[in-house]
């Protein structure tokens, strides 16, 4: 139930239509604020759209809720920017561009140059490590361009040669360097077994595939079917075993790995077992699998 129906306040009126309690659904994530704030900032979207008096005119989802299609996520910091313009992010943002481009939606002019990359007096990006994306502070982001940087100068020493002719064997090799790494991907199932014969066994739909390992090769290799949610802050060097995929297909996982050159390596499980039934012999396996694979 939507709490700006029933919060103890004002009620709206014709002329102020809006509660003093609001409640928004943004891209799926709750959040409950106070409608001064959602106006603090004028000529804002949230100052247009709660400043209007028909409120008819704005989407709401099926709990009454206020609705707007954005990053659920990063939401919580163009509203902890809403509260008192003021920006703080925690260490080793990885999103700034992209909470930059909410801000931009959201029409917060202010928020976008304190989230714009700072020019150092020699005209190169300062050292905040949150001024760029995470791919640009991989350790391996400067070995792949110097790598880049010595086929180019071969090849172009090759080119005159005899013949004009040129190899490019080892500019194709510099586009293909890859970080060595685990994943490891992790389930959890379930099956009624009954007395009779394996064959009438019922098997659970897989509800969650886990993922373990380098945030940055964990994007590499899911791309937008792994889900942040639980860890969206995460730095992309670090480890963590909190992502799950969008999909409930392992074997559509195994065929991401394989596509990105990782090979299975290990794989264990563990099951418990208990009676269905008090009356019935049918069996209840539970149980939870890993699969480890490794790129070199």
């Amino acid at each position: 139930m939507a709490l700006a129906d029933t919060a103890g306040c004002a009620k709206p009126s014709e002329d102020f239509p809006f509660p003093e309690i609001i409640e928004l659904n943004v891209g799926g994530q709750v959040y409950i604020t106070r409608h001064p704030t959602l106006v603090s900032v004028p000529g804002s979207l949230l100052w247009e759209m709660f400043t209007q008096k028909n409120v008819r005119s704005l989407a709401r989802d099926s709990k009454g809720r206020f609705f707007v299609d954005r990053d659920g996520f990063l939401f919580r910091y163009i509203l902890d920017y809403m509260r008192d313009q003021q920006l703080v992010l925690p260490d080793h943002f990885p999103e700034r561009s992209r909470l930059q481009r909410e801000a931009e939606y959201f029409m917060l002019p202010e928020l976008v140059k304190m989230l714009a990359p700072k020019l150092s007096k020699q005209n190169s990006l300062g050292d905040d490590p949150c001024q760029s994306d995470p791919e640009e502070l991989s350790p391996n982001a400067d070995a792949t361009r110097n790598l880049t940087s010595a086929s180019t100068t071969l090849t172009s020493a090759m080119a005159g040669g005899p013949g004009g002719v040129v190899t490019s064997s080892v500019g194709a090799a510099s586009t293909d360097v890859r970080r060595a790494g685990f994943i490891t991907i992790g389930y959890r199932g379930s099956y009624t077994l009954g007395r009779d014969s394996q064959t009438d066994a019922k098997f659970r739909r897989v509800a969650r595939i886990m993922v373990c390992g380098k945030t940055s090769l964990a994007k590499e290799v899911f791309g937008d079917t792994l889900n942040e949610s639980r860890d969206p802050d995460r730095p992309p060097e670090r480890y963590t075993s909190r992502y799950y995929l969008k999909f409930t297909f392992l074997e559509q996982a195994f065929d991401k790995l394989a596509d990105a050159g990782f090979h299975m390596v290990a794989c264990n499980s563990t099951g418990t077992c208990a009676f269905a039934h008090d009356q019935t012999d049918d069996r209840i396996w539970t149980s939870y699998t890993e699969y480890v694979f490794y790129r070199e």
